[in-house]
């Protein structure tokens, strides 16, 4: 099949066939996926062995390569010399394009924190971008990393922009219900418990992170409706020492307990093998969703400078860093290259990690009954990889985009 009938395949319903299926349970071969789509939808309506496939139907044969969901990055900031803290058409496309030509069929517009005119203006302009069908990457909604953090953690976060979630701009945040899907704070802030109670009733994830934050504080937040946890070991407190007590911190906390899902940034970077290792050993593949945490500096080579908003960071040795080293500033490895960390370093089956990179942040968003696996009735949101996990092609909707 030529370049040209690929992309603009003349049919409303046809079958990928001649790869690796990777389903909720197994890897299938010598099995197709039929497709059937309408201008404005497409769905998976069939997965049949290909001696089952009806003659007359069309074929696509993707060369023995890994057929897998489109991947789900609910935490990714930008690419390419742009972050979505940019309320510009450029960066918006520039940023899904980029991500759909690796594969990842929906993501967050993660929001650093910001002046809160300037969120507003962000939150806004994701509203009108998600109203209307756009190029690239679907958006799912905003993931805001928030004002409301403790400064002891604030990481790579702009300093200048912390603010109380006791000072009425969440009110603000919370007219755009309809858009913000995760806001993150510390907990042990006064009236954060009050804010997660107020996040949770409109709808919005509140998710545990820059914090300093110990077990009770965390506990105390469950009761009011916390439930996910940002970038495990990155800007959280772990166990510490009050007299002869030890007060397990966030870390701990969030590896025992079954209520809350977890984040994980799986670059090789800002985790070494052996915590990486623990987090999968402790919270299963249930639990943890796997995320880029990609800032500006994504898909640019080391040595280049990127910004977001008035911070300056550069990429060193594979990884957004603050010029002083003091802390990683974002990842530059957009999700598809995880998977291949996932399986040969953190040792997890290829389910698994298509699993923890897709169907489960669709499940924190509760769009698993559409995204997030191969299984019929869903949408057509797929990827098609080489064996390296490098996209060969990616399909939105049963339309190739890539």
């Amino acid at each position: 099949m030529t370049e040209y009938q690929l992309k603009s395949t003349p049919t409303n319903k046809f079958a990928l066939i001649g790869g690796k299926l990777v389903l909720p349970d197994r890897v299938a071969e010598g099995t197709g996926v039929v497709i059937e789509r309408t201008e404005t939808t497409g769905r998976i309506t069939a997965i049949l062995s290909q001696e089952s496939l009806p003659r007359e139907l069309t074929k696509i044969d993707v060369g023995g390569r890994w057929i897998t969901p489109g991947l789900i990055d609910i935490h990714t900031h930008g690419a390419l010399g742009h972050t979505f803290n940019e309320p510009d058409q450029e960066a918006f496309q520039t940023i899904l394009m980029e991500n759909a030509r690796r594969g990842v069929t929906g993501l967050l517009a993660t929001i650093g924190a910001a002046p809160l005119e300037d969120i507003l203006q962000v939150l806004e302009f994701t509203r009108q971008w998600m109203a209307s069908k756009r190029p690239g990457s679907q958006v799912f909604g905003a993931h805001l990393e928030s004002p409301y953090i403790n400064p002891a953690q604030a990481g790579a976060l702009d300093p200048q922009n912390l603010r109380s979630p006791m000072d009425g701009s969440a009110d603000r945040l919370i007219e755009y219900a309809d858009v913000l899907r995760i806001l993150v704070l510390a907990p042990e802030l006064p009236g954060a418990i009050d804010l997660i109670a107020q996040l949770t009733g409109h709808g919005i994830i509140p998710a545990a992170g820059h914090t300093m934050a110990k077990e009770a504080d965390i506990l105390v937040g469950m009761q009011s409706g916390l439930r996910h946890v940002t970038h495990m070991f990155s800007a959280m407190n772990m166990t510490v020492r009050e007299g002869p007590w030890r007060k397990p911190g966030l870390v701990e906390t969030a590896l025992v307990n079954p209520g809350l899902s977890v984040e994980m940034i799986a670059d090789n970077k800002h985790l070494p093998p052996t915590l990486m290792k623990l987090i999968y050993k402790c919270t299963g593949s249930e639990r943890l969703c796997v995320i880029s945490d990609a800032l500006s500096g994504a898909g640019l080579p080391d040595g280049s400078r990127f910004r977001m908003g008035k911070m300056e960071y550069e990429v060193a040795d594979g990884v957004g860093m603050m010029f002083d080293r003091t802390a990683f500033a974002g990842s530059t490895t957009l999700l598809n290259e995880m998977i291949p960390i996932l399986t040969d370093v953190v040792g997890m089956p290829l389910t698994e990690a298509i699993q923890v990179t897709s169907l489960n942040p669709a499940r924190l968003l509760n769009l698993e009954d559409r995204k997030g696996s191969l299984e019929t009735g869903k949408d057509a949101d797929l990827a098609v990889f080489n064996p390296d996990f490098s996209a060969w092609r990616t399909m939105i909707a049963g339309q190739w985009i890539s």
